[in-house]
């Protein structure tokens, strides 16, 4: 299934696991996998903690600490620093599927990761039944 969304900010996260949710819940798969994919190369996907949104702004901060947006890069397009945070965080996800439900802990979430917006974006989402 594919999922369009519209970032705000040059640098963000966004929670998509309601979005992922309902996929697995539509789908009527009790145990399997669902994947993630991000077809960009200036944004990536990550699994965090959903509970303190400060997690969040601390990853950014992190990252922009070792991969600053302005620095010595040769990349014409001034985004560098985005194509090397979203290799970072990968392009796809996998999350086991039980019992209808997302695997996850307590704590974590699914996050979108923006790094050279604000854009509209896709991801995709592929429930397999296993």
């Amino acid at each position: 299934m594919e999922f369009s969304l519209k970032t705000s900010k040059m640098q963000e996260f966004i929670n998509i696991t309601n979005q992922v949710r309902e996929v697995v819940r539509k789908s009527g798969i009790k145990n399997g996998l669902a994947v993630i994919f991000i077809p960009h190369t200036t944004a990536g996907i990550t699994i965090n903690e959903n509970a303190d949104p400060d997690v969040v702004r601390d990853m950014i901060a992190t990252l922009d600490k070792v991969y600053p947006v302005k620095g010595d890069y040769w990349h014409m397009e001034g985004n560098s620093h985005a194509h090397i945070k979203a290799s970072l965080m990968g392009s796809s996800c996998s999350v086991i599927i039980e019992d209808g439900d997302l695997k996850l802990g307590t704590w974590q979430g699914i996050y979108f990761c923006e790094f050279d917006g604000p854009r509209t974006r896709k991801f995709y989402v592929k429930i397999l039944n296993g």
